[in-house]
């Protein structure tokens, strides 16, 4: 994300969906303007933008079709984070060229954090598309794509210090009906030296407080029993009231977003080390609603190498903040973002990471070997001199001692009754329902009764892998 998607590795917030498209389905309407098919790469707030460009294309005329051959306009919202994510992007790009070659009139457009990064090389150099949009120019889009239907380049990465698109009602992409997003801010201010998210999303800016509290009732009232507030750093979150100059800090934001009714399920991604405050956990200790887990990316557990991506925090410090979260939140799951093989990473260096994961106890993590990023500091100031054999053990072994934590960390559930949010049915068995539990872990169970898809149900645990947790239910929750 998330810091998950401002770092060299895969989001949370988790969950980089690569190559996974959300759309919308086809309704019996004017399709004037023509159809659109969107594929977003990346962090959730990847996805989330592209419910935003949904609306703004829905709004002059377009509809969402799930057939890539019937789309009349083609858009790819896209990440920056790792080299892996963008040969995925170009990859996709060459796919679509050919589309084009065979459909008269279709465009191809780029969003996202690779427009912002590449800008004209995509329109020049290289000829991929007909349109190259940043994340702060969506609303611009309309006029863009009515630029290229005239045979001219669309383009637009202009930065802003304001836009928030907290007036526009994202058009909800999932399908699931069950569980969304929030985007509470934009852009970062933490200048980690290995990250492009400042430099591809701008600077760090809050949405207005009642407009997000809006989008949550309107979730609610429209069947949704969850929302994740996203930011790059939520912990930051403040919002001064221009009439009055009182401040609104993300502890108040979430007492807010929990009060809408006490089955919205409150989730956040994701949270610094440097900023995460005691009144943000005292605030999720006292709502039942708001979920005991936390994405609290470490990146490594060498101090020195935190001193070298810039992470304005130490070993001990992180420490600190694991202790905090087990003494005001006894029952929290705790997850983290790790890169491995960071300039200059020795031996001692993995060390101190793998006894960090083994401190800490994460539910899970999201490791990645680190990939040199053009235009960020770590790229300019330091040489990526860990050979790629190394970086590939290092990360073998950080993966092996994260799944022996995470599998005690969901043996200790065995013989425990937990509240589950039912989602959708199991992919593998539609005998059987999925679901998550408070702390962010998949639970697979027998479907049983009335319930379905927005139900609450306490559910029995009776066997648990490093990944997944199964069980029986109980009882309806509520």
């Amino acid at each position: 994300m998330f810091e998950s998607s401002s770092s060299n590795e895969r989001v949370p917030l988790s969950e980089e969906k690569q190559g996974s498209v959300y759309v919308q389905e086809q309704t019996a309407v004017d399709t004037a303007r023509g159809l659109f098919y969107i594929e977003s790469y990346g962090c959730q707030m990847n996805f989330n933008d592209s419910e935003i460009v949904a609306s703004v294309l829905s709004e002059v005329g377009y509809q969402s079709t799930q057939n890539l051959y019937d789309a009349d306009l083609i858009l790819i919202n896209t990440c920056s984070i790792r080299e892996k994510a963008e040969d995925t992007v170009r990859k996709r790009l060459q796919l679509f060229k050919k589309l084009k070659r065979k459909k008269r009139g279709m465009l191809v457009g780029v969003l996202g954090c690779m427009a912002e990064r590449l800008k004209s090389k995509f329109l020049e150099d290289e000829k991929l598309v007909d349109l190259v949009v940043g994340p702060d120019a969506y609303r611009d889009l309309p006029r863009l794509i009515e630029r290229a239907d005239d045979g001219e380049k669309g383009m637009n990465v202009f930065l802003s210090r304001e836009e928030t698109y907290a007036d526009i009602s994202p058009l909800r992409l999932d399908q699931n009906g069950v569980t969304s997003f929030i985007s509470i801010m934009r852009g970062c201010d933490n200048m980690c030296s290995f990250c492009v998210v400042p430099y591809t999303r701008g600077r760090e800016r809050s949405r207005d407080p009642f407009t997000i509290l809006a989008e949550a009732q309107d979730l609610f009232a429209n069947g949704y029993r969850e929302a994740t507030l996203l930011g790059q750093n939520v912990d930051s979150y403040s919002w001064e009231n221009p009439e009055t100059g009182e401040t609104v800090n993300f502890a108040q934001l979430l007492r807010l977003v929990a009060g809408v009714h006490p089955d919205l399920r409150v989730r956040f991604s994701t949270s610094h080390p440097k900023d995460i405050t005691n009144e943000v956990l005292e605030t999720i200790a006292s709502h039942a609603n708001i979920c005991k887990y936390i994405h609290l990316p470490v990146q490594s557990g060498s101090s020195r190498i935190l001193d070298m991506m810039n992470r304005t925090y130490d070993a001990d410090w992180y420490r600190e903040r694991i202790e905090a979260i087990w003494r005001i939140i006894p029952d929290c799951a705790i997850s983290a973002d790790i890169i491995t093989g960071f300039c200059t990473e020795t031996e001692e260096d993995h060390q101190a990471t793998l006894d960090m994961i083994r401190f800490a106890k994460y539910s899970a993590s999201y490791m990645f070997a680190y990939s040199e990023r053009p235009g960020t500091l770590a790229a300019r100031k330091y040489e990526d001199d860990v050979p790629e054999e190394i970086k590939k053990r290092r990360l073998s072994e950080i993966i092996e001692v994260q799944s022996q934590s995470s599998l005690q960390h969901n043996q200790n559930e065995i013989g425990r009754t937990c509240e589950v949010l039912i989602e959708c049915d199991s992919k593998r068995d539609d005998r059987e329902f999925k679901g998550r539990n408070s702390q962010n872990k998949i639970t697979i169970f027998p479907k049983a009764g009335s319930v379905g898809p927005g139900d609450y149900v306490n559910v029995k645990i009776t066997h648990a892998t490093s990944a997944t947790l199964r069980g029986v239910i109980v009882a309806p929750s509520h």
